[in-house]
């Protein structure tokens, strides 16, 4: 296994590409490039996926949200989208889809290695300190492959590195009221932005996920105010 980070940059500026090369590659990580997903695409297939991906939303052919997806099927890759500095929409759509953070253009490198080792060292924490298993509910949680199942109906759901960070977060504090500095720095590494939707995003797809809707929530409640609770019991395997 290698003992570099590598990062692929997948933009059509040649310019932000030769840039972002230029500079992650003076920060000590292996830095490859795409255009398009087309090129992506053979990269992956050539090199298998990397530590992390840049992936700019405006591209041409399939854009950046289409090539999440298509991500998402295959591979739980750190990925943190590239998006026009005045579209939330953007941002949140990518959270959605299973985009772990997004950046604004235009950003300062300090701010975007600032998201990019946040990321790689939850993405690779050492998980022999974790359980490997948690049950909560009617789910148990494996947490070397970051998949969850249901015990009644045998269902699975793999878990992006942002949603396993954030459930990981729960289940390591259950029924402790969490604020959303305290969840912005477990799943963002940094405090939550004013009037940031990103982290209520995140909150609704991981419920959406666990089963957790409708008006009274099972495992993560609102604290009005104050921020969310998991008030599911939580019992830890080896």
């Amino acid at each position: 296994m290698r003992d570099y980070k590598q990062i692929l940059v997948v933009d059509d500026d040649q310019e932000i590409r030769d840039l972002l090369d230029e500079y992650l590659s003076k920060m000590g990580f292996t830095v490859l490039t795409a255009c398009d997903g087309v090129e992506m695409q053979a990269r992956i297939q050539h090199s298998g996926y990397p530590d992390l991906i840049l992936l700019d939303v405006m591209l041409p052919g399939d854009d950046g949200f289409a090539l999440c997806q298509r991500i998402r099927k295959d591979s739980m890759v750190p990925i943190i989208m590239l998006t026009a500095v005045s579209d939330e929409t953007d941002q949140i759509i990518g959270l959605e889809i299973g985009a772990d953070d997004y950046i604004a253009k235009p950003f300062s490198p300090r701010q975007l290695i600032a998201r990019i080792k946040a990321l790689l060292r939850r993405s690779h924490a050492d998980e022999s300190t974790n359980p490997t298993t948690i049950s909560f509910g009617d789910w148990t949680l494996d947490t070397l492959s970051h998949t969850a199942f249901h015990q009644d109906t045998h269902e699975k759901i793999e878990l992006s590195g942002s949603d396993f960070s954030l459930l990981m977060l729960f289940l390591s504090k259950p029924n402790e009221v969490l604020d959303r500095d305290t969840i912005s720095y477990a799943i963002k590494g940094r405090e939550a932005l004013p009037f940031e939707r990103g982290i209520d995003v995140q909150l609704s797809r991981l419920r959406q996920r666990l089963g957790d809707t409708g008006k009274h929530h099972k495992y993560i409640k609102t604290m009005r105010g104050n921020g969310y609770i998991f008030t599911a019991p939580v019992h830890y395997g080896h």
